[in-house]
């Protein structure tokens, strides 16, 4: 090699930089549309608004008449408050409330030691899960059959309120305990029932945001099928596609359950508590307007609200007249 000439990775990274500048210079050079501008710009604005959770049948909409549009909606914001109940529930009671695989793994190691304390209280939390997603699912039963299309929400706003209770007097029930947890485990683990629950219902088990294993493992098939070059693939076979939405709705819930948890666990860490109060109220706007939709409904049917002795023929004639 010449003494004068450089190394051979100098010479390469001075290639990558010429292509770079090349690139770069073509780039700024070229002519840009001004009539396309506006057109681009109202279509990202397009594509944030239709993120948002701001459908008024994002709850109550279900089978073939949900679109994909609502399942994203409901996916980022059901997993945003799954991810920061977890990773925040983490900082204020050591344990991962909805990590159910996890909690199987431990209770039969545990039993398996003998530490039948600490197999016990792994075997509560399973319950209090199970408990929690058998009571959404009663409650979401117990809404088709009275023909009330706010079930969904209804059951939000039971959540909504739990996670509020935990967020107001969760450092006076984290030193009560029953039988071998604490009060705000066992709240959590429930809650998490819950959502998983009315989330898995309402869009026929297409979305789960309390657990990201299922939702990992889709994202890996769909991005293999994306990758696939379709090179080797025999005559006559139909070639290999990936499912943009779902691939777009899996990586939805993974950043959206990320991002939950690092808002989870920095608002734990620096306000304690009460940061559930933030997380139940936007839980709580979700859920309330179906509902109020829902009642209003039913009143006008009725011929608009008579008076009533007692809440229980006013709830009477709301479920049963309103049908």
């Amino acid at each position: 090699m010449s003494p004068h000439r450089p190394p051979a990775h100098t010479r390469r990274h001075h290639r990558y930089l010429r292509v770079a500048r090349k690139r770069t210079v073509r780039a700024l050079q070229g002519h840009l549309n001004l009539e396309t501008v506006p057109h681009g710009i109202g279509k990202a604005i397009g594509t944030t608004l239709d993120l948002l959770p701001l459908d008024a049948n994002l709850l109550t909409k279900q089978g073939p008449e949900r679109t994909q549009a609502l399942n994203r909606q409901l996916a980022w914001s059901m997993a945003f408050i799954a991810g920061a109940i977890n990773a925040g529930g983490f900082l204020a009671v050591k344990s991962y409330t909805s990590h159910v695989s996890g909690t199987f793994s431990k209770f039969a190691d545990e039993l398996a030691r003998g530490r039948m304390r600490l197999a016990y209280a792994a075997l509560q939390i399973l319950v209090c899960f199970t408990l929690g997603a058998f009571t959404a699912g009663t409650l979401i039963n117990l809404g088709r059959r009275l023909k009330f299309r706010a079930h969904y929400a209804l059951s939000l706003m039971i959540e909504a309120g739990l996670m509020l209770l935990f967020g107001l007097m969760g450092a006076t029930l984290s030193h009560r305990q029953e039988f071998f947890l604490p009060m705000t485990v066992i709240l959590l683990s429930f809650m998490m029932g819950m959502h998983n629950s009315v989330v898995t219902s309402i869009s026929n088990a297409e979305v789960r945001t309390t657990h990201m294993t299922g939702n990992l493992t889709d994202f890996g098939i769909e991005l293999s099928r994306l990758v696939y070059p379709n090179v080797f693939h025999r005559r006559g076979s139909d070639p290999i596609r990936a499912n943009r939405n779902r691939l777009k709705l899996h990586g939805l819930i993974l950043l959206s359950f990320a991002g939950g948890g690092v808002a989870g666990a920095v608002g734990f860490r620096h306000v304690g508590y009460k940061v559930t109060v933030f997380l139940a109220t936007f839980l709580f706007v979700l859920a309330v307007r179906p509902v109020v939709h829902e009642l209003r409904v039913r009143l006008r049917m009725m011929g608009g609200l008579p008076d009533y002795d007692d809440a229980r023929a006013l709830a009477r004639d709301l479920f049963i007249r309103g049908r």
